[in-house]
């Protein structure tokens, strides 16, 4: 395939993580001859966040599918009205729907075991005196809220250096809703108590993705790679010209 029909995959982290959670996933997608990048979000606001990804996209030559985890599928939902997005992949995320913010897709369901275990912290907010509000998982509810079915010691290392999420990100709406003119795929982690499995299904309905599910804790890129990857290429293919 030419290199200008060929897709990068853009890897897009949530709340709570960084790019390394897609370590297990990265390898596999390279042996597939696949191109890949993984930028580090900002997680300062949906706004804020989507913009910067979209940027990432414009600057990569040629189509992207576009991966989004947890609160990365919020924001791809946003960024992936660029031109060059030829697809999205939702893995535990949230498909928001135009004009809808994650508290009000979220707020529909019952609390998950996340809502119980956050932490809020002040942080200085550039261009105001007041400050913002930084949220993240309690260390010692890591584990069982986020990566139950992951190494233990990969889940304690995971726990102690998370990138909060600011609290402003909660109530932003979509602007754009990118599932409705992109062909989308999702994933639902059936054993997940930091997003409810009825939020993923739900939004991945209304979305009418092609959907799976897999019998996972929240880091489904961490406990079940292989499957992680199949269904990126799964849509890397449905969608090559």
């Amino acid at each position: 395939m030419p290199r200008s029909d060929r897709a990068t995959v853009v890897l897009v982290h949530g709340a709570f993580a960084d790019a390394s959670g897609f370590a297990r996933v990265i390898p596999g997608l390279i042996a597939r001859g696949l191109d890949v990048v993984a930028p580090a979000v900002p997680n300062r606001s949906l706004l804020c966040d989507s913009a910067y990804v979209a940027s990432v996209v414009r600057q990569t030559p040629g189509p992207v599918v576009l991966v989004g985890h947890s609160y990365g599928g919020a924001v791809i939902t946003v960024a992936g009205v660029e031109d060059n997005v030829r697809a999205l992949v939702y893995l535990a995320g949230y498909a928001l729907e135009e004009n809808e913010s994650l508290g009000e897709l979220q707020g529909g369901f019952p609390d998950s075991d996340l809502a119980s275990a956050l932490v809020y912290t002040p942080f200085p907010a550039d261009g105001s005196a007041a400050p913002g509000t930084d949220v993240s998982v309690e260390i010692d509810k890591f584990a069982s809220v986020f990566a139950a079915d992951i190494d233990p010691g990969l889940a304690s290392v995971l726990a102690v250096s998370q990138r909060p999420l600011a609290a402003q990100a909660f109530s932003e709406k979509a602007p754009s809703a990118a599932w409705k003119t992109k062909p989308s795929w999702g994933l639902v982690a059936t054993a997940d108590h930091t997003l409810d499995p009825e939020v993923q299904r739900y939004g991945y309905h209304r979305a009418g993705m092609t959907t799976v599910e897999v019998d996972s804790s929240h880091l489904v890129m961490l406990a079940h790679p292989e499957r992680v990857v199949e269904l990126i290429e799964e849509a890397v293919r449905a969608t090559a010209p």
